[in-house]
């Protein structure tokens, strides 16, 4: 379909044809004008051309995008794209369209009211090491210097392009005194209050968790020295069965000595804190927080089967990480440990079967992907220094904005060494949502192999081009969520490697821009020349040192010692005063106090009734438990745990065997549903016993009757909830009617149990009544004791209406 649209004065008429059916394409004057590649940029081209008035930004964003994450900066660029491209001066007579194309981009790019002048800064540093110095120094002091002047600090943000840079720069930040934030769970990990209780949850379950366990023993509180984590390790060894080190000076056998041999995954760290030894082998002091961690640990390993984010907070206020993460100085205080227990409930809602196994993967992952599990939905903060990945700050705006690391092989990222045609972990380019926009593999007229290469190779180098197209809009990004600040940053040496980096080209564009003229919009505060061409890197012979273990306080020690001596005064004082006035403490360490809050809590704990809705399904032992014992019930469906080993199901079980025997049936049973699963007397599992429940069983009126059917499968609704249970053996009578019966191994039950008892017979003989349709009352049910030779007929069992009302009597799901 064509369209021929005529736009100009009547002295000049330009002619435009424009293909709508298919691929956008306009022709002027019989020779097709070449289009830019991106597809919006085409729609706008289109919508504008056809447009009969005037359109603002707003209309524009609801038309061409549906959920932008930035429509303003995407429109904004797309606009200026098209005006540098120079096609609308090419297909637009002036001023209709290239004005209101013009006025647009103004629109969408002009300075808010009422804001103030911008202030823009970039440097290019001689090492990594100087540059944080620099952007650090720069928003200490803006931070600072507003919340003098206002009472109020700025919002400020550090957007990083890879996650593992978050964590110098934090370092950075917090000797500075200024408050942190590590968004999104990558960077979450590396926060000391969070890698600690990380830490802590893989010691509970993985015994050679040797990383975790040092960094608990020689974290801020624990505070083992180097002597006492070395008796630990050879305490680890012993309990491993390694052998003693060899004497003598030989080199040969020191190498063995310190080689791991067989038993090395058999013991470690972990285990030696279970289990420390003699305490001679340790210092007094490590000794003592060596056996005290280990009574936390095994109190937290009692307490696995609450659910995840109960068993984290739990970890949490054992270790006492709460109370130490809000004495850090500085604004944050529990944020990153309320940001991980959000993880954790995300996570624990998502799968409610999940582990703590399981939990420790997720993380695990989240910390090895450098794009992958970022933030969902990130929040500006007012009274904090956010650090976060660019693509987790679209739509967002900070006062103050530190765009960091702007050099080569960082921003943008290195080059892709392969498309998806040799990464398995990426789709091929026709399955993907935007394959329409991404290079096609062109293969005709290939017809040898080098031709297919070089076909492949123009493949990747289209996807290179549109790698560094992506990278350039999220530079976009980066540099547009100032509100007032913009700090941009570079290098030239890294902490690492032998060649300089040195400023990528958005850094180049930044210096560019802001050197020309003689009114730039920014300064330059510094540009380090490239280093010489011999020269090394000065960070990589630079030794660091450090002190092991670390002070917690480092220098506020002083102040807090001196609060500490301050508090312990006044506690003397208080007991002096007390002993003044002759009064004696009956209870001076507590434990009368312990005993009263222990027996309160268990008596609170029986009486506590729990609230449980009724699920859909039910087996018939558990109707049976709803009768008996309803708050057992709802225990159990509110926190299931494995039942222990019963002896009498195994008996059950091999009397069923030689009963199945018998009457050949070979059916499919659940281990509830054996016989004497529901009895309540134990006994001994024997091969005599066994024999006496078959003699006892050949001798019953029930031997010489053969049953019409056995192991009767069943699922019946009663009162919309699905009871589902296995009959034992039904037999027909001579009236015409039927028998059920349920063999009990166990002994004949007190007449104070057969009400409840009586209700797995109830549901048997409703059960056999609709499989056969006919009337309940046809229907006889009966417990044959085999041991004691006795059948227990029950005259009063509950019918529908009885089992309804049974039911009613709690809460549904």
């Amino acid at each position: 379909m064509g369209i021929s649209v005529e736009i100009g004065t009547a002295v000049d008429v330009q002619i435009l044809q424009l293909q709508m059916l298919g691929a956008l394409t306009i022709v002027r004057k019989g020779q097709v004008v070449e289009l830019p590649k991106s597809r919006k940029v085409r729609a706008l081209i289109a919508y504008l051309a056809l447009a009969p008035r005037a359109n603002t930004r707003s209309h524009l964003c609801e038309l061409l995008w549906d959920a932008p994450s930035d429509p303003r900066g995407e429109l904004r660029g797309l606009a200026q794209e098209l005006l540098r491209s120079g096609i609308c001066s090419l297909l637009f007579a002036p001023p209709i369209n290239v004005g209101e194309l013009d006025s647009l981009a103004h629109e969408i790019s002009h300075v808010p009211r009422g804001a103030t002048p911008g202030d823009v800064h970039c440097a290019l540093l001689p090492d990594v090491r100087t540059e944080v110095t620099w952007f650090a120094d720069e928003l200490a002091g803006r931070w600072e210097a507003q919340y003098d002047a206002a009472g109020k600090p700025p919002t400020a943000a550090v957007l990083v392009r890879r996650r593992a840079d978050m964590g110098a720069i934090a370092h950075a930040l917090r000797e500075r005194g200024l408050p942190v934030e590590v968004v999104g769970l990558g960077g979450l990990l590396d926060e000391p209050e969070v890698r600690d209780l990380v830490s802590a949850l893989r010691v509970l379950i993985e015994p050679l968790a040797g990383t975790a366990a040092a960094r608990l023993l020689t974290g801020s509180r624990w505070r083992l020295g180097a002597a006492d984590i070395a008796a630990l390790w050879e305490r680890a060894g012993q309990l491993a069965g390694r052998q003693r080190p060899s004497s003598g000076d030989d080199p040969l056998a020191a190498i063995t000595d310190a080689l791991p041999g067989e038993h090395a995954e058999q013991a470690g760290l972990v285990d030696a804190i279970d289990d420390p030894g003699e305490p001679e082998h340790y210092s007094a002091a490590g000794y003592k927080r060596i056996r005290r961690l280990g009574n936390e640990l095994s109190m937290l390993r009692r307490r696995q089967d609450q659910p995840l984010p109960d068993l984290v907070a739990d970890v949490e206020r054992t270790l006492l990480l709460d109370i130490e993460a809000t004495a850090r100085p500085g604004r944050v205080g529990r944020a990153h440990l309320d940001a991980f227990a959000d993880v954790v409930a995300d996570y624990a809602s998502a799968s409610p079967s999940a582990t703590l196994p399981s939990l420790l993967d997720y993380l695990r992952t989240a910390e090895n992907a450098e794009d992958g599990l970022e933030p969902g939905e990130v929040e500006v903060a007012e009274d904090r220094v956010q650090i976060l990945t660019m693509h987790a700050a679209k739509g967002l705006e900070w006062e103050i904005v530190v765009v960091p690391h702007v050099v080569r092989n960082v921003f943008p990222g290195p080059r892709k060494s392969s498309s998806w045609l040799k990464n398995i972990t990426e789709l091929p380019a026709d399955l993907r949502g935007d394959s329409q926009d991404l290079p096609k593999l062109n293969l005709a007229g290939a017809a040898n192999r080098k031709e297919v290469d070089e076909a492949i190779a123009i493949h990747n180098e289209e996807f290179e081009e549109r790698r560094l197209v992506e990278e350039r809009r999220l530079c976009y990004v980066a540099l547009t969520r100032s509100e007032r600040v913009l700090l941009v940053s570079g290098h030239w040496w890294g902490e690492t490697g032998e060649k300089p980096r040195g400023p990528s080209e958005f850094l180049d564009e930044v210096h560019t821009v802001l050197s020309a003229g003689d009114r730039p919009p920014g300064m330059v505060d510094e540009w380090a020349p490239a280093p010489a061409e011999d020269e090394a890197n000065p960070l990589i012979a630079d030794v660091r040192t450090a002190r092991w273990p670390v002070d917690p306080l480092a220098a506020r020690r002083e102040a807090v010692a001196d609060g500490a001596t301050m508090v312990l005064a006044a506690l003397a004082g208080l007991a002096e005063a007390a002993d003044d006035e002759g009064e004696e403490e009956e209870d001076p360490e507590g434990w009368a106090a312990d005993v009263d809050v222990l027996l309160a809590e268990r008596e609170a704990a029986r009486s506590r009734r729990e609230l449980v809705a009724l699920p859909d399904q039910l087996t018939v032992s558990q109707l049976v438990e709803l009768a008996d014992d309803p708050d057992a019930l709802a225990r159990r469906l509110r926190r299931p745990l494995p039942f222990p080993p019963n002896p009498l199901a195994r008996r059950g079980t091999a009397f069923h065997t030689w009963l199945e025997q018998r009457f050949k049936s070979n059916r499919l049973f659940d281990i509830d549903e054996l016989p004497g699963a529901a009895d309540d007397t134990a006994g001994q599992e024997t091969d005599a016993d066994l024999a006496r429940l078959r003699a006892a069983f050949l001798a019953s009126q029930w031997a010489a009757r053969v049953p019409v059917d056995v192991e009767v499968a069943f699922e019946t609704e009663v009162d919309g909830v699905a009871v589902r249970g296995r009959m034992d053996a039904v037999y027909e009578d001579p009236d015409g009617g039927w028998t059920v019966v349920d063999w009990k191994t166990g002994a004949v039950p007190d007449e104070d149990k057969l009400p409840s008892l009586s209700v797995q017979l109830a549901a048997y003989r409703l059960a056999w009544a609709a499989l056969k349709n006919v009337p309940v009352t046809k229907v006889r049910a009966a417990f044959h004791y085999i041991r004691h030779d006795h059948t227990l007929r029950p005259t009063d069992l509950l019918d529908a209406e009885g089992l309804k009302l049974l039911l009613s009597t709690v809460p549904r799901a």
